[in-house]
């Protein structure tokens, strides 16, 4: 277990992974700081004020004049806004560990609150209905919990980007989302005393997806519900158009069998309206692929849900869809309107996680 973790003294820490391969890094430091062997749990350079690459070689790593033979380090500073990597700045401690290929994984060690402090930010916007805001505050740290839970045996419990919840370090911290996490801090949402994981999403457009169509989990708070709230966001319609080779290439890519693309079935639709299997018809064979298979394959930022229709015309495939995301959990759009229409946080976390419970962290069962 790492040394120790700075400024998370009153509040539960998370193991962020801010990068996960790379040859070096530029690490900067304004004020005191130590560098602690997480070998033997020793401080092998205490300084003030640095400014340098971080490599690793053979025996170990270099910072600036700085060797280390161990595997990992710890570097920590008194000062919450002392730790820049890569121009970023990050409260709470670094942690580099040298890979097995001589590249580096660079993790944050920081406080939960502070964590959701670095992500509500991109997560949602700013200038949104403060309520709307505070249930996004409570379900990021809900998930943030439910994965230091699964992942505690790792080497960290998420990653930075839309694989976890996309995380700036204190580079993207903000007054109003700052303001919104110390309002709710310490809350989360619990069904039957247990932590569970939040999902959250763009837009459902009409109605939320159940989480055991997707992933091995079956609880009344992720088996959908009907939105009625989110018919005037942005992403409810959408429409993309891809050549038939792009797609012939990208199923190509992924192991798939195909010489080219004559008509796509849609064969299977749950009671959300989402897509369960698709059929690829291409000369001499029929493909069957699962259809969040298919997004993923294509690109989920451009086949934004799988509740869509599709048609081949000459060259190109023809996507009409509704909805952005996996649909499980929150739509985020649909708290937004909620919100709006007065609506306060519990109510919207109530609407759309039934049967769970609003409760202090550290009264959860893990």
């Amino acid at each position: 277990m790492p040394y120790a973790i700075c400024h998370a003294e009153t509040q539960p820490f998370i193991r962020v992974a801010i990068i996960q391969d790379t040859s070096s890094l530029r690490l900067k430091i304004n004020g005191f700081y130590e560098i602690v062997d997480l070998g033997n749990n020793r401080v092998i350079y205490r300084g003030k004020g640095l400014n340098t690459t971080v490599t690793a070689y053979l025996g170990g790593m270099l910072l600036g004049n700085v060797k280390s033979k161990s595997r990992s380090v710890l570097i920590k500073s008194p000062d919450p806004s002392a730790i820049s990597i890569d121009g970023r700045l990050f409260r709470g401690n670094i942690e580099l560990i040298k890979k097995d290929n001589l590249h580096l994984l660079v993790i944050n060690w920081i406080g939960l609150e502070d964590y959701v402090k670095g992500i509500l930010y991109h997560e949602a916007s700013h200038y949104w209905p403060k309520d709307a805001l505070q249930a996004q505050a409570v379900i990021c740290r809900t998930y943030a919990l439910y994965q230091m839970q699964e992942n505690s045996g790792k080497d960290y419990d998420v990653t930075s980007d839309v694989y976890s919840q996309v995380y700036g370090g204190k580079t993207s911290e903000r007054y109003r989302t700052n303001k919104v996490v110390d309002e709710t801090s310490g809350l989360a949402l619990a069904y039957n005393g247990k932590i569970f994981p939040t999902y959250y999403h763009a837009t459902c457009a009409g109605r939320t997806e159940d989480a055991e169509r997707l992933w091995n989990i079956d609880i009344p708070p992720l088996k959908g519900v009907a939105c009625p709230y989110c018919r005037e966001s942005p992403h409810f319609n959408w429409h993309y158009v891809a050549t038939i080779d792009e797609a012939k290439n990208k199923l190509i890519a992924a192991g798939y069998k195909i010489k080219d693309i004559s008509s796509i079935w849609v064969t299977g639709r749950d009671p959300s309206r989402r897509i369960t299997e698709l059929e690829i018809s291409s000369p001499g064979k029929i493909i069957k692929i699962p259809a969040k298979d298919f997004r993923q394959l294509i690109g989920p930022d451009v086949i934004r849900s799988t509740n869509f229709e599709v048609s081949v015309k000459e060259s190109d495939i023809v996507f009409e869809g509704f909805g952005w995301g996996h649909g499980v959990g929150l739509c985020q759009w649909g708290a937004y309107f909620m919100a709006k229409k007065g609506y306060n946080y519990k109510q919207i976390l109530k609407f759309y996680y039934p049967g769970s419970e609003l409760t202090s962290s550290e009264t959860i069962r893990f």
